[in-house]
């Protein structure tokens, strides 16, 4: 992240999802019924997914874009590392 503002509102978010995630191991441990444990799973899993938006959203509007304005291969790596990002995010 470039900014810190923005660093602080993706660590509050991943906070948050550290915490969902220590819920859902305490819904095991209790036995709880499968569908609420699964549900949950679901949050987290869409939750880790909009941090993950965020991450490339910031990569490209700033890491992608100055390799464009310098040109050259670096230009081509930073283009295939967020095609690649994006690949791997879709395939998940």
């Amino acid at each position: 992240m470039t900014d810190a503002e923005g660093t602080r509102q993706l660590l509050i978010r991943l906070h948050r999802i550290e915490g969902q995630v220590r819920g859902i191991a305490r819904m095991v441990e209790q036995d709880q019924y499968c569908i609420d444990v699964l549900t949950q799973v679901a949050a987290v899993s869409r939750a880790l997914q909009c941090v993950a938006l965020a991450l490339l959203e910031d990569h490209m509007s700033h890491c992608l874009i100055e390799a464009a304005r310098a040109g050259g291969p670096g230009q081509d790596a930073k283009l295939k590392e967020a095609t690649d990002a994006i690949a791997r995010l879709v395939r998940s």
